[in-house]
């Protein structure tokens, strides 16, 4: 029998902070109190620190198969554990794309033998495959979406096909996740900084190109029909202020049809970094204006916004220090999501029960993810601990990512986490990863 107790710890959940004592038995919280002494059980001294639930990463983009010169589900993972994600749920535009069940049992497949946290997928879904998607029984899925398909070839995003998102969104029983621009908004705009600089965009047009206009109009035209469905819509990496106002917060998550999130870059970064940073911080949807970062905070505050999540995604450094056409878009940063939040949590600007309940408790609610995303007697051990008095920085000794880089790499952090448990074996420990352990697939509440 396997027991770890920790100490004394301040204990962030279900909108509270109360300081006391975890034991964990056999990958299970087995209780939560105060004096608990086990004389069984190895016993981690809390005292001055904070635990939280472990971070449930509701969008990521790990590369394998197919990509795995970028990253695989083995080295992703590894990073994510080291900051503080005990579970993750990766996108469809792997190679090849996952667009049947065969695909994505494969991908289970290869997780249940190289993940380090717990693991689910979406299934994707475009035109190509509609008919495959609604003959599933899709109420067993975590979800399906569109993200990333739409780098295979052009017209794969729902947002720019209303005829498919009409019979998408009327039959579709699960959650259907999708990525929000208008493609027909982001051609034109194309072709006219080509007729001005040629094939040499200066990347600060970037967020001029996939623009304000181009994300707003297709989220709102999707609302539209997911409503009229009374679909299940979710709205991955929201990047404009003026797309929050599209979202309610007078009803709790759970009664809600349509949902949306934040990427930590687009809260993080401005247009103001792609002088320094410039293609390295090249995401599709593009950072935006400090007024779009601004709003995207407060409606995460006052829940228009639901999940936290990163889109993580890796690229070689050299596929990104390319001419703005040719750079990837993307970019490594599951590693250091909750350090960014703890950041503004540091500033004045978020609570850290706020923090918990976007990365830890929501992704569970959304995702009906069973016995997860809280610290609760009966759920699983996944947690991690933090320093919220010890300074580090980001770089190249301390990345984990497979591409050995961070668009972070400077950056000074003023918390650290100290340890990571998934299922309750410690996986991060002080800087040291315990690979010899694997996550489990993430399973639907029944």
């Amino acid at each position: 029998m396997k027991k770890t107790l920790i100490k004394n710890i301040h204990i962030v959940n279900k909108h509270s902070i109360k300081q006391g004592d975890i034991l964990i038995i056999n990958g299970m919280i087995d209780k939560i109190g105060s004096g608990i002494i086990d004389m069984d059980a190895l016993e981690i001294d809390g005292t001055g620190k904070y635990a939280f639930p472990g971070v449930i990463d509701g969008q990521v983009h790990f590369r394998e198969p197919g990509l795995t010169h970028k990253g695989t589900i083995y080295s992703e993972s590894k990073a994510a554990v080291a900051g503080g994600v005990t579970s993750f749920i990766d996108m469809p535009n792997t190679i090849p794309n996952v667009l049947s069940i065969e695909r994505l049992n494969e991908k289970y497949s290869i997780a249940s033998e190289n993940a380090l946290a717990n693991y689910g997928f979406f299934l994707g879904v475009n035109a190509d495959n509609l008919e495959e998607v609604l003959q599933t029984d899709t109420r067993s899925l975590l979800g399906v979406s569109d993200d990333g398909l739409y780098f295979t070839k052009k017209g794969n995003l729902l947002a720019d096909s209303p005829d498919t998102m009409e019979r998408l969104f009327a039959n579709c029983k699960a959650i259907i996740a999708i990525h929000s621009e208008k493609e027909q908004i982001i051609e034109e705009n194309e072709a006219y900084y080509k007729l001005k600089y040629g094939h040499d965009v200066p990347i600060e047009f970037h967020p001029k190109i996939r623009s304000e206009q181009a994300c707003y109009e297709a989220t709102k035209r999707a609302i539209a029909i997911a409503n009229k469905h009374q679909a299940r819509l979710h709205i991955l990496h929201l990047s404009t202020e003026i797309e929050t106002h599209l979202f309610r917060n007078d009803i709790p998550l759970q009664e809600k049809n349509i949902t949306t999130e934040v990427s930590v870059h687009h809260l993080w970064f401005s247009d103001k970094d792609y002088n320094t940073l410039g293609t390295l911080i090249k995401w599709n949807p593009a950072i935006k204006t400090e007024q779009d970062k601004n709003g995207l905070l407060k409606a995460l505050i006052d829940d228009r916004i639901d999940l936290i999540t990163t889109d993580h995604a890796p690229h070689l450094l050299t596929e990104k220090q390319k001419p703005y056409f040719q750079s990837m878009s993307g970019a490594p940063i599951v590693q250091h999501s909750v350090n960014i939040m703890l950041e503004f949590y540091k500033q004045g600007l978020i609570s850290l029960e706020k923090i918990a309940e976007k990365m830890c408790h929501n992704p569970a609610i959304l995702y009906q993810i069973d016995r997860r995303g809280f610290i609760e007697e009966g759920y699983y051990a996944d947690l991690f601990i933090v320093d919220l008095d010890q300074q580090w920085t980001v770089s190249k000794e301390n990345i984990l990512y497979k591409c050995a880089w961070s668009p972070l790499e400077g950056t000074n952090f003023h918390t650290k986490i100290t340890h990571t448990f998934v299922n309750g074996n410690l996986v991060y420990c002080d800087g040291i990863v315990n690979d010899q352990y694997r996550g489990l697939p993430l399973k639907k509440r029944n």
